[in-house]
């Protein structure tokens, strides 16, 4: 099997469309509720897909993590979802997606894949309550697809944080608070709740106030609501808030299509827009540049976020 991205340009030119591409998955069906549930990755996720090699164990790994192959040279960690997921299912796995976020190369195992298909974020929604409880949090957004089927997005970003501790409290460490403490605010948007949480925890040590938002559409309204009141008082949209920070993938707007309304609103077209995400390909980057954003940051690193921020709230 050979790597689903064939032709990065044509992908490129979902940016600011509102539309994604998620290779579909299965974990195999579960013996508990006898229905084969469909999961969904970003195709820009996902650099190849392999028939299992041997997988090397070794003592004391976390729960879900199967061991490591060597793939061309590099050893990469190997998540079994089924087990991950606390799911017994009749079907064991027989697929390795290898996928890299956050600059991480990790392998996930998995029953089988299906077909790529091109989604609407409009048309994603946040999980349910039930089946946000039932996966434990790891499921992020859900979309139905043409033929009726219920696709789950996988919140990744959780997955490798409780498969091993891929981010500790370590990573804030080096961060210099700003010596204006409090003066400042940043308005993101993120809809994984693992990703909020650190970028709070970055403000926090930063000394930087902020208003959260769990995805583009909800920033948006937001933003509008804040420019609104200050073109009222006749004020600057920088007295309220002096940047944005936003995720990419987010359900209902994502964080191209943000960027581009932000810049092309003339009262808000001079806030600094930095794009967070855990898709670091230079395609994906470029991708964020050609809709206006400032600058682009890869997720789960929050010494060069907080380096980041500093530039442009004290320039």
């Amino acid at each position: 099997m050979a790597t689903f991205i064939d032709s990065i340009d044509e992908r490129t030119k979902l940016a600011g469309t509102n539309h994604l591409e998620v290779l579909l998955f299965s974990l195999g069906k579960s013996i508990e509720t006898g229905r084969n549930e469909l999961f969904g990755i970003n195709v820009f996720k996902v650099r190849e897909v392999l028939n299992i090699p041997e997988i090397t164990t070794a003592p004391e790994m976390p729960d879900g993590v199967e061991g490591f192959v060597s793939l061309r040279g590099e050893m990469v960690p190997i998540i079994n979802l089924q087990k991950f997921c606390k799911m017994t299912s009749e079907d064991k796995p027989r697929i390795l997606m290898i996928t890299e976020y956050n600059t991480h190369i990790q392998g996930f195992l998995v029953s089988s894949v299906d077909t790529i298909q091109r989604l609407n974020w409009e048309k994603v929604k946040e999980p349910p309550q039930l089946i946000s409880q039932k996966m434990g949090g790891l499921v992020t957004a859900v979309a139905e697809l043409s033929d009726n089927r219920l696709v789950m997005i996988m919140d990744v970003e959780k997955v490798l944080a409780d498969a091993g501790d891929f981010y500790d409290e370590s990573v804030f460490d080096g961060i210099h608070r700003m010596d204006k403490k409090g003066h400042y605010r940043v308005l993101f948007a993120d809809d994984s709740n693992i990703a909020r949480k650190q970028i709070t925890k970055t403000f926090e040590v930063m000394g930087i106030n902020h208003i959260s938002t769990i995805n583009g559409a909800e920033a948006w309204k937001m933003l509008k609501k804040i420019a609104d009141q200050c073109e009222a008082d006749g004020r600057d949209i920088k007295t309220e808030i002096q940047a944005v920070l936003t995720d990419v993938e987010m359900p209902e707007m994502d964080g191209y299509v943000l960027t581009q309304k932000i810049k092309s609103d003339p009262r808000m077209a001079n806030l600094p827009v930095i794009m967070h995400s855990s898709l670091t390909a230079q395609a994906n980057k470029a991708m964020g540049v050609g809709v206006g954003a400032d600058d682009y940051v890869s997720k789960f690193q929050p010494r060069d976020l907080a380096d980041t921020l500093a530039r442009y709230l004290e320039g």
